[in-house]
């Protein structure tokens, strides 16, 4: 017997010829549940063929599926059933509701709505709960259809999974952590070449205040429609530097309950969550892998795990101002943005909000 054909749902790219919305195309092509039927971008793009509108910048081919779509300008109405944004965010602030209100869900990657207090801020294996926040967007937007679910900075990403099994067994009271961003983190054409060559740019403008708002909500609890933000503190400095893909991240933690280095790496390696109980098919089977080279993870040799969909962790060790130490890599325009928008996706297919 042949199996059963389930349709696919139709999805809507906008942003769809930067950096992140060619990765939503490249990561799409061939899933299971979802397929590309409808392409935006800016004005410039309007009217032309995909192929036409649009430098592919990605190892490999452009898939052939999308290069005759005309692209169209980012708002309602567009051909598809869900949207997947990664607009700027000064054109998502008034996109994305657009959508929203006319039915569409919105599954985002751009930062415009992600501290609102009725959107969810989403990591699945993190706080699948806080999609229960959809209810009440609805009613007081006046959404009846439509919705915005968003996937953190993607720094915060690769930062929250790493504390999140801490969290839950030993209580994270505080957290210093120091950023080394990837180019790719700024889109294309991003950092000038004579900026980023034989240099460190110690600023991203907002990525601190992002890592540090994002990180409380994400690890907040939800009660009565309310999150509740942690009793933790939360400092970030960020740095650009000259690495194509990965974000590193040197993180110390204090905790509120002992723990002996080797509970960390237990803590790690033994996290799974919802995604994986359901088998959702971006889903790493093992979304923290832990290194115990010393010198690992280093972006070039690990921001591909589990097809870049699991973080990184190593370095673990005691530290002599709080108590541990360790090293957090992830790929940031997959696990970090489109990747994990399409996980969310799934997510929602799966609790029955799509």
């Amino acid at each position: 017997m042949k199996p059963l054909m389930t349709k696919k749902f139709r999805v809507g790219i906008l942003g769809a010829t930067g950096v992140v919305g060619q990765r939503f195309i490249q990561l799409l092509h061939n899933h299971p549940q979802f397929e590309v039927s409808a392409l935006a971008a800016s004005d410039r793009s309007h009217g032309k063929t995909y192929s036409g509108a649009c430098t592919w910048r990605l190892p490999g081919d452009m898939p052939d599926a999308v290069k005759q779509i005309v692209v169209q300008a980012p708002a309602p109405p567009l051909d598809c059933d869900i949207v997947f944004s990664s607009l700027p965010g000064e054109i998502a602030t008034d996109a994305e509701p657009a959508f929203a209100a006319a039915g569409y869900p919105v599954i985002s990657n751009s930062s415009s709505h992600r501290m609102a207090a009725d959107v969810p801020l989403l990591i699945p294996e993190v706080n699948p709960n806080h999609l229960k926040l959809i209810d009440g967007q609805r009613k007081a937007r006046g959404y009846e259809r439509g919705f915005i679910v968003t996937n953190p900075n993607c720094s915060a990403i690769v930062i929250v999974m790493a504390l999140a099994p801490l969290h839950a067994k030993f209580g994270v009271t505080s957290c210093i952590v120091t950023t080394m961003q990837a180019l790719s983190g700024a889109g294309y054409p991003g950092v000038a070449s004579l900026d980023a060559t034989d240099n460190v740019i110690p600023f991203i403008g907002g990525e601190e205040e992002k890592i540090e708002a994002e990180t409380l909500k994400l690890l907040g609890s939800l009660n009565d429609g309310v999150i509740e933000i942690p009793p933790m503190k939360v400092s970030a400095q960020c740095n650009r530097v000259n690495v194509s893909d990965g974000h590193l991240a040197s993180i110390r933690v204090k905790l509120e309950r002992a723990a002996s280095a080797d509970n960390l790496r237990e803590a790690f390696a033994s996290f799974t969550s919802v995604p994986q109980v359901l088998k959702l098919h971006s889903a790493p089977s093992q979304p923290i892998v832990v290194r115990n080279e010393v010198d690992r993870p280093q972006p070039r040799l690990d921001r591909d795990a589990r097809n870049g969909m699991s973080i990184a962790v190593g370095r673990i060790t005691p530290d002599n101002v709080l108590d541990y130490r360790f090293v957090a890599l992830g790929h940031n325009t997959i696990r970090g943005a489109a990747g994990a928008a399409i996980l969310n996706a799934e997510l929602l297919v799966a609790q029955k909000y799509l």
